[in-house]
């Protein structure tokens, strides 16, 4: 369940760079930056990411690039009210950032995701990619709490 939520993010965060027609990715918001020296594309204000199979929305967005430019998305950071949203999933919390060298994803901050038959909620959600494991955690002040039903 929450596997699939974050192959569709990672889709997204590895498309942001070599955007295709059937991978276009599109992001609007109040105000963009591009910082050449830092290597950091940042978008301020109303957020909104949208791919194919995802979308995303945040107050800030963050994508730090590598040397070959922004086709080298080396991290990207979402913060403020993050809302991840699939066709089968909805997930949320305060920050996003996901890193594409580890494959790892860390949603935290009063994290939800829900589906048609369960919503966990819980302080921090990390989900690895290679092996395939997603892990809620409680240790940053707060329980992990899981409400399943039959459909």
């Amino acid at each position: 369940m929450i596997a699939r939520l974050v192959l569709a993010l990672i889709l997204v965060f590895s498309t942001l760079g070599t955007a295709r027609a059937a991978n276009e990715v599109t992001i609007t918001g109040d105000n963009f930056t591009i910082d050449e020296a830092n290597h950091h594309a940042t978008f301020k204000g109303n957020v909104v990411v949208k791919t194919p199979s995802v979308d995303l929305w945040a107050e800030q967005v963050v994508i730090a690039y590598g040397e070959k430019g922004t086709t080298d998305v080396q991290s990207f950071e979402a913060t403020g009210q993050v809302r991840i949203k699939t066709s089968e999933q909805d997930a949320s919390g305060e920050k996003a950032v996901y890193d594409p060298a580890t494959e790892v994803l860390h949603l935290t901050g009063n994290v939800t995701v829900t589906n048609a038959t369960s919503k966990l909620t819980g302080p921090e959600l990390v989900v690895n990619l290679k092996t395939n494991t997603s892990t809620f955690t409680g240790s940053k002040g707060g329980r992990v709490t899981g409400v399943f039903s039959s459909k």
